[in-house]
């Protein structure tokens, strides 16, 4: 992995379609993290644009566009994608397969709504600052970035992936211009990951 650290993506995929494998973060319903804060802050994205980051097959970005958003979805791995497009033939979403950190020159500060669901935390440590850079630079001016993630705690060495973020690495999206909204530390003891991250950033203006 050292050598090429997302190459993994694409042959979990690829094993999975092939019944050799699971992909651990697939659902048959968005996460309930976004769920619940889209109806907590009435979220609606009629006429706005939205970006899922590391999209997988597609549940949130199918849910990001059932509010309303003009919604683009990419993840690195080609087949993830095909099966996203497979699975939801009549989706309104633009799945493109493209790399976080060598996105399209174009999404640069244009999107309303930046979601960030568990890829920057599918990164080894010593690219999570760069990530989460890119992440950032989606952002336009008055729009939102939502992070969801694993808690880690400081000097914790997991044996990942995923490697869970720190306080610290969470507080790190708030850079480039983005300042933060509301950072919430979840528990529920019966999850995989029993505390969690969901946190809310904001570029003024706009």
């Amino acid at each position: 992995m050292s050598g090429d650290p997302t190459g993994w993506f694409e042959e979990l995929y690829l094993a999975a379609e092939a019944g050799e494998a699971e992909v651990p973060w697939n659902r048959d319903e968005p996460n309930p993290r976004l769920v619940s804060w889209v109806e907590r802050e009435r979220i609606d994205g009629g006429g706005r644009r939205a970006l899922v980051v590391g999209s997988g097959l597609g549940m949130d970005a199918e849910y990001v566009a059932r509010l309303g958003f003009d919604a683009t979805a990419f993840d690195i791995a080609p087949t993830a994608i095909r099966v996203a497009r497979e699975r939801f033939p009549d989706s309104p979403v633009h799945y493109v397969v493209a790399d976080l950190r060598d996105p399209p020159a174009d999404w640069r500060e244009a999107f309303d709504f930046v979601l960030e669901s568990i890829t920057v935390q599918a990164l080894p440590p010593h690219l999570h600052a760069e990530a989460t850079k890119r992440v950032t630079e989606f952002v336009r001016p008055g729009g939102v970035l939502l992070v969801l993630s694993a808690a880690g705690e400081q000097g914790d060495e997991p044996d990942g992936p995923p490697w869970p973020l720190t306080r610290t690495e969470i507080e790190a999206f708030a850079s480039g211009g983005l300042e933060p909204v509301q950072i919430e530390e979840l528990h529920d003891p019966s999850d995989t990951f029993p505390r969690r991250w969901r946190a809310e950033f904001r570029r003024p203006g706009g």
